[in-house]
């Protein structure tokens, strides 16, 4: 009778501790699934960005033909940006931080690319420019929130694979830590606006 019970005792134990692990690794998939979806939805944005520069550098072109380096620029950087996707199984932060760079490369070139807009009256007025202007700037705002939205879903579940005492089990399934845009570099500061 008395092994019975010490039998029954650990079993009910083994099932507590089964219950609460699988209970756990789901917990950490789905916070898991979350970042990484985050993380599409960041390039889903970056890539529609991507998909207007060709219809903005097109109606440049027709008004500003000698700007023929900005025009190249633009294009260098978009090919270079699209060239980079994140694989949330490997990413580094190396892969990241070049992930964000050949995006800031085309942001700039892209500021450029509008700016043009001064030297050329014709273009400002320019119904396709100024439309396609309002969209680029709806999408780096939208590009803002997806980023601001990875990073949420990020932190949470890195607080769920580092906290204890999950982090035993997640070390054990492979979950490790995840990393976030970071604003690049000389952001702090406020851009110079001269006339």
């Amino acid at each position: 009778m008395k092994i019975n019970k010490t039998l029954i005792g650990v079993i009910v134990a083994v099932v507590v501790v089964a219950l609460w692990a699988s209970s756990a690794y789901n917990g950490m998939v789905s916070e898991q699934e979350k970042a990484t979806t985050a993380l599409a939805n960041v390039q889903s944005t970056y890539q529609r960005r991507a998909d207007l520069i060709p219809n903005l550098v097109e109606t440049v072109k027709g008004y500003a033909a000698h700007e023929k380096q900005t025009l190249e620029d633009v294009v260098a950087a978009r090919s270079k940006a699209t060239s980079i996707t994140l694989d949330p199984s490997n990413m580094t932060p190396e892969k990241l931080k070049e992930f964000q760079q050949a995006q800031g490369e085309l942001g700039s070139a892209l500021g450029r690319l509008i700016a043009i807009q001064e030297n050329y009256p014709d273009l400002k007025a320019n119904e396709n420019f100024r439309d396609l202007q309002v969209q680029l700037e709806g999408t780096e705002n939208r590009i803002n929130e997806a980023r601001n939205a990875y990073n949420a879903a990020v932190q949470q579940y890195n607080v769920v694979i580092r906290s204890f005492p999950k982090n035993m089990l997640a070390g054990m399934f492979g979950f490790d830590k995840m990393d976030k845009f970071e604003a690049e570099a000389g952001a702090e500061k406020a851009p110079k606006v001269a006339f």
